[in-house]
């Protein structure tokens, strides 16, 4: 989903292109969605080992970055104040989320550690994951008016709420919740009738971007989160066994961290850009298949223990 989004033109507004990037919106929130589902089935949150395996892969794919956009502006600025800034904000390429995950983490397992150990501890969980939902959808809906009040620019606003760290928790504590009430044999019972809400709320979310009414972000609005909540699921309730997409689906950090780099080295070509159609279905089909590519190859001739580092 996100080399689908990634591989669309960028500088096409047509109402087509919103549906379809629409569509694949829901690869982070499915992403936090699965982790806190994963979580409430192991019972905690080995939050070290965690932070570790996301810190160390997107070091290496930061650095690796900042040399190919080195690279691509020779007027880039190298100050080193500006780089450790463009680290810790993840400002390279598209790798924000990996900050967003790491706060979500660092977020359930708090909430984990403040529900305490005794026999209360599932029901205190329960109720603050419940009211994480809220809060994230409150920061959602007026972190965007808060700073235009404030003056903030728009450029600026866009980061921030592309980094809305509570509306994103909201989406890892619903998974989290799910694993808790071990929702996933009702979300298969009812499959179908919640295939069809999330048809129907992905309408309301193409219909309300494309038209603008209200709070049309691309992230962190109300109809954003209805349609992506009902994917998270729908696709938990379909559960579809596929070797293919098992080994995908690990190393889907891994190909979330590199998948770009095949994209921003064939938009090198002026001439592909002409064909908007045929360029986007040529940097997802190269970037899919070298990433998975990649990914078999890794796993066969690293160690396992670099394998990890590299976010497979």
């Amino acid at each position: 989903m996100v080399i689908g989004i990634h591989s669309l033109p960028k500088a096409d507004g047509s109402a087509f292109v919103t549906a379809v990037d629409a569509a694949l919106r829901p690869c982070v929130p499915i992403f936090l969605f699965v982790s806190g589902y994963l979580t409430a089935r192991s019972g905690h949150v080995p939050l070290v080992k965690r932070v570790w395996r996301t810190i160390v892969p997107y070091t290496i794919a930061f650095i690796a970055a900042y040399v190919f956009m080195a690279l691509a502006n020779p007027a880039m600025d190298h100050r080193p104040a500006v780089a450790l800034a463009r680290y810790v904000f993840a400002y390279v390429f598209v790798y924000y989320y990996v900050f967003v995950y790491v706060g979500c983490t660092v977020a359930l397992w708090a909430a984990i550690a403040l529900a305490g150990e005794d026999e209360g501890r599932d029901r205190r969980l329960i109720l603050l994951l419940l009211l994480a939902i809220p809060v994230g959808l409150a920061f959602g809906a007026y972190i965007d008016p808060l700073l235009q009040h404030l003056g903030v620019g728009e450029a600026i606003i866009d980061e921030v709420r592309m980094r809305d760290l509570p509306f994103w928790f909201a989406f890892m504590a619903a998974g989290t919740l799910a694993g808790l009430f071990g929702a996933g044999a009702l979300f298969h019972t009812m499959r179908y009738p919640l295939a069809a809400a999330a048809v129907a709320a992905y309408a309301v979310y193409a219909g309300v971007r494309i038209a603008g009414i209200g709070d049309a972000a691309n992230y962190d609005s109300v109809a954003f989160f209805l349609y992506a909540i009902l994917a998270c699921i729908v696709l938990l309730g379909f559960a579809p066994e596929s070797a293919a997409l098992a080994t995908l689906g690990s190393a889907s950090y891994f190909i979330y961290l590199w998948h770009i780099f095949v994209i921003m080295a064939l938009r090198q070509f002026d001439a592909l850009q002409l064909h908007p159609i045929l360029s986007t279905i040529v940097e997802y089909t190269a970037a899919l298949s070298i990433c998975a590519a990649a990914v078999l190859l890794l796993r066969r001739v690293m160690p396992p223990r670099i394998a990890q580092g590299l976010g497979i």
